[in-house]
């Protein structure tokens, strides 16, 4: 195997392992590996489309959040820009959705936020992947479900 080949086997080998780390597979081959991984996005994706209605029947009063993802362009890299606003606030909202950030990989370049107890939230970010891994990794979806998930997380602790 030429030095070329093997950087190539090498690299194959570290994306295989980040996706078994990403999904929680446990396979050993790569057919199995990426089977996971496609029941994996499968369940991410059924749950994105089943959020909505989880978070409308955590609790009657509790305010709908509008999220909003887009992709951009940063400095070669690739970003997004999110949007978050609700009715109401709630103590911890904002730690708990950057905390989501971070958990995706995500630095925060930019934000505008307005929130304070028991009035409206919004946020307005700019975010970067931290690593070339998570670039190729997170999608506005991915993104999108984590940043409800955090809020979901926020509000099922309050008591509204």
């Amino acid at each position: 195997m030429s030095g070329k080949d093997h950087k190539k086997a090498t690299a194959l080998e570290e994306k295989l392992e980040l996706l078994r780390a990403v999904t929680k597979s446990s396979a050993a081959n790569e057919t199995s590996i990426l089977v996971d991984a496609s029941k994996y996005i499968k369940e991410l994706k059924d749950k994105v489309s089943q959020e909505p209605e989880q978070l409308g029947s955590t609790s009657s009063s509790m305010p709908m959040p509008r999220v909003s993802v887009s992709s951009v362009e940063l400095e070669k890299k690739r970003g997004f820009r999110i949007n978050v606003s609700m009715e109401k606030s709630q103590p911890e909202l904002l730690t708990s959705v950057l905390e989501a950030f971070e958990e995706l990989g995500l630095d925060v370049l930019d934000a505008d936020v307005s929130c304070a107890d028991d009035t409206a939230f919004r946020l307005e970010a700019l975010g970067s992947s931290q690593s070339e891994a998570a670039e190729r990794s997170v999608d506005e979806q991915m993104v999108r479900h984590a940043v409800l998930q955090a809020i979901k997380k926020c509000m099922d602790g309050s008591s509204i």
